[in-house]
């Protein structure tokens, strides 16, 4: 059983990570990005809702996260473990999660904030398939995929990816002391390669 939390700050590549420690392990990847962003694109009322926040480069109401989350914790693909990718978010989620499941591991990927504002600003969407690139290795604004045009999200400005770091200094730092107090918390260095902070990530998990 492998019940792993996955922190960082926005940019520090979590997704990424997520990706491969899921496949590396076999565990169902639960992002409550991915969630609403699927509620925002069918339009559903809690997607709308949470639009809004997210929009605004603000955090959605723990209320209707945890039970987004509550909810996917209980499907059958869970039952041998996951990965959580983006809640908890703030200590009282943590206090929410911790009344719902146990925890195993607790990894914070690293990374100082004045380094994350170039690879959020730098992000750029396909307008028709959702993938997503980053100037700094994509040039031009066509999608490699299906040929769409390339936007700059909504939450990807200077100003909004200001307030979302400012968002996560305030509210979700203290996470990571409610972590780190409960002896759950293991960092690893995020400025690095991809591989190397896959390998850092799997010393800590273990095979």
């Amino acid at each position: 059983m492998k019940r792993i939390v996955l922190l960082g700050a926005p940019g520090a590549g979590k997704g990424t990570q997520a990706a491969k420690i899921s496949a590396e392990y076999k565990l169902p990847h639960i992002s409550t990005g991915d969630i609403f962003r699927k509620n925002i694109k069918e339009g559903t009322p809690i997607g709308l809702k949470a639009k809004g926040y997210i929009d605004k480069g603000a955090l959605v109401p723990d209320e209707v996260t945890i039970e987004i989350v509550r909810a996917r914790l209980r499907e059958t693909d869970c039952k041998n473990g996951w990965l959580l990718d983006g809640f908890p978010r703030t200590a009282a989620q943590a206090e929410a999660l911790s009344k719902i499941t146990a925890v195993d591991f607790v990894i914070d990927i690293d990374i100082a904030l004045s380094k994350l504002m170039a690879r959020l600003t730098g992000r750029r969407g396909c307008s028709a398939c959702g993938e997503i690139y980053h100037i700094s290795s994509h040039a031009g604004d066509a999608c490699a995929k299906c040929g769409g045009t390339l936007i700059q999200r909504a939450d990807a400005t200077e100003a909004t990816v200001s307030k979302r770091l400012e968002t996560y200094t305030a509210q979700t730092l203290p996470l990571i002391e409610y972590y780190r107090n409960a002896g759950l918390l293991r960092s690893v260095d995020g400025d690095r390669k991809v591989d190397e902070v896959f390998g850092a990530i799997v010393e800590v998990i273990g095979r």
